[in-house]
């Protein structure tokens, strides 16, 4: 089989190795797709290296296909279409109150142990979610990155006929738009790259620049002067930060979707004179996958659109390369069996 690593000092290597039997609990998956996350990208600029055991098969955005059943597992059978949840709450403990996406030993697969960057792929049981025999597997590698923005979404109570207003307009600000205006939301899209304005703008949503327009008159024309029931901070820096406590409205929540690695400042004051709500939100739990899993199913949504290219595995070192060189693409996926 053919798998990929990150090596380090921005290197990918490709090399055959032994397709492995899956141990005792695992099934091993003949992966279709692989998406490229944009944590894979920070592993490619060794922002993780004190985290990534080198040389690693990264990736966790997939789909695939059963390919073989290790002793005891039961309930999975050779050739179902799955995708694997890649949380691995194994060390949890009492402490963690039963919030497993979020335990305080949680191992992320992709990162702390091999992905699905490679043919075939050997995982526990416990983390596959079952896709139906019709499910496009290109849509369906864009189930993990479409569940984060269920959770997101889910964490923030949107109610139908509210206005959300998603700051950021990258894959992931994308998605959460899509599944708000699929839970009934009005949603305006603040961003700045015309490219993914004019993508935005194709896939029916209200967009705006603030480089052009004043975001809060803006928010406040939409909806008579109330601003934002919902903001969803999604770029991840300090001007969306400062904003964010400006377009929201009385009683507003705000959801922090971006990590920020280092402490920011925040106007507290708008928290106190508004009432307002800081929900923080990190990747999904079991019905966030499966709203997902729904949605792709479903494919009323323009998932299609959001797939900027399809490369095969050998290409990896270049297609990491050209994201640093453009920027703009919203989902690469790299074709695992071609």
């Amino acid at each position: 089989m053919i798998a990929t690593f990150y090596k380090g000092n921005h290197t990918f290597s490709v090399v055959e190795k032994q397709i492995e039997a899956p141990q005792d609990g695992e099934v091993r998956i003949k992966v279709a797709y692989c998406g490229v996350c944009g944590t894979d990208v920070h592993i490619y600029h060794g922002m993780m290296d004190k985290r990534v055991q080198m040389p690693l098969t990264i990736g966790h955005e997939m789909s695939g296909v059963i390919d073989a059943i290790g002793e005891g597992v039961n309930g999975f059978e050779i050739g179902e279409k799955v995708v694997v949840r890649p949380l691995d709450n194994r060390g949890e403990k009492p402490s963690d109150k039963g919030f497993s996406h979020i335990c305080e030993d949680l191992k992320f697969i992709g990162i702390d142990s091999p992905g699905a960057m490679q043919q075939f792929w050997n995982v526990p049981a416990f983390t596959l979610h079952k896709l139906s025999s019709q499910t496009d597997l290109k849509l369906a590698a864009m189930v993990e990155p479409l569940a984060v923005a269920c959770h997101d979404v889910r964490m923030s109570n949107l109610k139908t006929g509210e206005t959300a207003v998603i700051l950021g307009g990258g894959p992931i600000g994308m998605l959460v738009a899509m599944v708000a205006k699929k839970h009934g939301a009005s949603v305006i899209l603040s961003e700045i790259n015309s490219t993914r304005i004019e993508l935005a703008r194709k896939l029916g949503f209200d967009v705006v620049s603030p480089a052009e327009v004043d975001l809060v008159e803006y928010v406040r024309g939409k909806t008579d002067n109330r601003l934002a029931d919902v903001v969803f901070e999604v770029a991840g820096v300090q001007t969306t930060l400062d904003i964010m406590t400006e377009i929201v409205g009385i009683r507003g929540r705000i959801v922090i979707v971006a990590i920020h690695g280092q402490p920011k400042p925040v106007n507290l004051f708008k928290f106190f004179w508004k009432e307002l709500q800081l929900i923080g939100a990190r990747v999904y739990e079991k019905e966030d996958y499966e709203e997902a899993i729904q949605l792709i199913t479903e494919n009323e949504l323009p998932f299609e659109q959001m797939i900027t290219a399809v490369q095969p595995l050998s290409n990896i070192q270049q297609v990491f390369e050209n994201i640093d060189k453009n920027p703009n693409g919203m989902k690469i996926l790299m074709d695992c069996q071609s």
